[in-house]
């Protein structure tokens, strides 16, 4: 490749602008590269199948040997998820914080990768030399403990990316968030300044985590029946508020679910999760206490399906049932997508005859990224000379970039980017240049990107009309079986004789029409069919199921 003139920097989103999730920034300077996050997204309801959505990393392929190293602000799945996905197309070295790296070596053990990855753990204040670039690591809050965010140096620029923050002044771990070092860095020159966008559309700040802390103690008071507290898995803190709660009242703690049981484990052996001795038990042994004597701590927060407490809500969960007066809590908000799934699982419950507590009706979350304020703390404290917001959607990147212009930044000197886009900056320009390759690569079981557009579609159309098979076996162009009709999703067999035989009859006297114009051509035969079966089918049922015809030659 040709030596590169151009000394300028380029930042390429790949992930997180539009959209909250699969967060993946690259850094590219003269011959260096640098990531920041490496994360999914879930699939919508469009996604039939899908497990998991990845960015396309094409661009970083296409550039591996450039890849200097990916550094990771903090453990959540938006940020971490991607990475065994990267590793298994170029080894790079991973640069994360103690609780972040733990959680990261979780996916690569169950990828096969940990023998081969190439894993440095860095701490709040370190700084390393990554090719042209240095990287700073600074200190914030979030709803995952060890968050940070990073200042990337390099010769033509210098950019603070914020990651995921909040600004909470009495964190759990009593590690606030290191506003000094913003200040400092602000004084040093900013040239460009990238700010998580969550919250920017709520006034007022975001309380402290230790107010869910409080909530907690008050509603165990008092309570005779077994406790059930729903979260997410990667919410140490929030875990370890509702273990306080249930030792100050004499309770045992069992926890549920598959990642609530892989965080919490990683967690307390790497010292960010303090449950004390005898408080821990098997969930397989929670019939052996009374219920005034148990916490269950579990997934399905957001109404997964297959989550712990969406089985408990359904009578499904194995390990014990849902009783009337049990206490269940809520200590999450639904992510936007999510209200019908979690509000269906909330219903499920008062049935059973439980007493739910959920945002709504209680204090019982509060959020991890910042509000209005906290984010105009930042603006003003870094005093950045350009301005692009980061992970949110389309509306609250644009209210960002409204709240920077209203604290004085130049409105050219703000932009608003899509994945893809390629932005160069130096100490005295910000601009988009041109796009570079970005997109979703879809995960479904061991298949990776092998499910596309067409594949969706077809997918939908199943879902939506069905599936209608005829089969024929010809000898010489001529009929001598069949045709016979499979239906699958249009209509019951059974119960729909005289439609299956009129659609038989459209069938062979399509053949015989083939047979007339001579046509041997298999593809230009099943055409034919299809064609006449969509038109009779149609006009039969007002619906369009995917006509699938087989032929089969003796």
């Amino acid at each position: 490749m040709a030596k590169q003139k151009n000394s300028k920097l380029k930042i390429i989103p790949l992930g997180g602008m539009g959209e909250i999730g699969k967060n993946l920034t690259v850094f590219e300077y003269k011959r260096d590269i640098i990531i920041v996050d490496c994360g999914i997204t879930f699939p919508d309801e469009t996604m039939y199948g899908i497990d998991i959505v990845l960015p396309d990393m094409t661009y970083l392929i296409n550039n591996k040997d450039r890849i200097r190293g990916v550094v990771v602000t903090h453990g959540h799945e938006d940020h971490i998820g991607a990475i065994p996905y990267l590793l298994k197309e170029m080894n790079v070295p991973i640069y994360a914080t103690k609780l972040t790296m733990g959680l990261i070596e979780n996916k690569l053990t169950e990828h096969g990768l940990m023998r081969d990855s190439v894993r440095k753990v860095v701490r709040p204040k370190d700084r390393i030399d990554l090719g042209g670039f240095n990287v700073e690591f600074i200190r914030v809050n979030h709803s995952i403990a060890d968050a940070v965010a990073v200042c990337v140096r390099c010769d033509a620029a210098t950019v603070l990316h914020t990651g995921d923050f909040k600004i909470d002044y009495t964190p759990i771990d009593e590690e606030v968030i290191d506003l000094p070092r913003f200040a400092e860095i602000g004084k040093e020159g900013v040239d460009l300044l990238m700010a998580d966008s969550t919250n920017v559309e709520l006034p007022g700040v975001t309380l402290s985590e230790k107010s869910v802390g409080k909530r907690f103690m008050e509603l165990f008071d008092g309570v005779e029946t077994r406790i059930v507290v729903a979260t997410f898995a990667s919410n140490i803190h929030r875990v370890q508020q509702i273990v306080d709660a249930a030792v100050a009242h004499g309770r045992k703690v069992a926890v549920s679910g598959r990642s609530m049981i892989n965080v919490s484990k990683t967690a307390t052996e790497l010292g960010y999760l303090d449950i004390p001795d005898g408080t821990l038990i098997d969930i397989r042994d929670i019939n052996k206490y009374e219920p005034h004597e148990i916490v269950v701590v579990a997934t399905g927060s957001q109404g997964e399906t297959m989550a712990a407490l969406s089985r408990m809500a359904v009578g499904e969960f194995r390990q014990f049932s849902i009783t009337a007066g049990d206490l269940v809590i809520f200590s999450a908000s639904p992510i936007p997508g999510n209200e019908k799934m979690v509000y269906q699982v909330i219903n499920n419950l008062f049935k059973l005859g439980a007493e739910v507590v959920y945002e709504k009706l209680a204090e019982v979350h509060v959020s991890g990224h910042a509000r209005v304020e906290e984010l105009k703390l930042i603006h003003t404290l870094v005093n950045a000379k350009h301005f692009i917001p980061v992970h949110g959607e389309y509306r609250m990147l644009k209210h960002h970039v409204d709240l920077a212009q209203s604290l004085g930044m130049p409105e050219e000197n703000t932009l608003v980017v899509n994945n893809g886009t390629i932005v160069e900056l130096d100490k005295n320009s910000c601009r988009d240049i041109g796009k570079a390759p970005s997109g979703i690569v879809l995960v479904d079981g061991s298949g990776i990107g092998d499910v596309g557009n067409i594949v969706l579609r077809d997918r939908k159309h199943l879902s939506e009309d069905g599936i209608f098979m005829v089969v024929v076996t010809l000898s010489k162009g001529k009929t001598v079986a069949g045709p016979d009709v499979i239906s699958r999703g249009f209509v019951y067999v059974r119960e729909s004789e005289e439609l299956i035989n009129e659609a038989r009859n459209v069938v062979k006297a399509a053949l015989i029409k083939c047979e007339e114009k001579k046509i041997t051509d298999w593809n230009k035969i099943k055409s034919e069919l299809r064609d006449a079966l969509d038109r009779f089918l149609y006009e039969k049922t007002k619906r369009r199921p995917m006509i699938l015809p087989i032929l089969m030659e003796v």
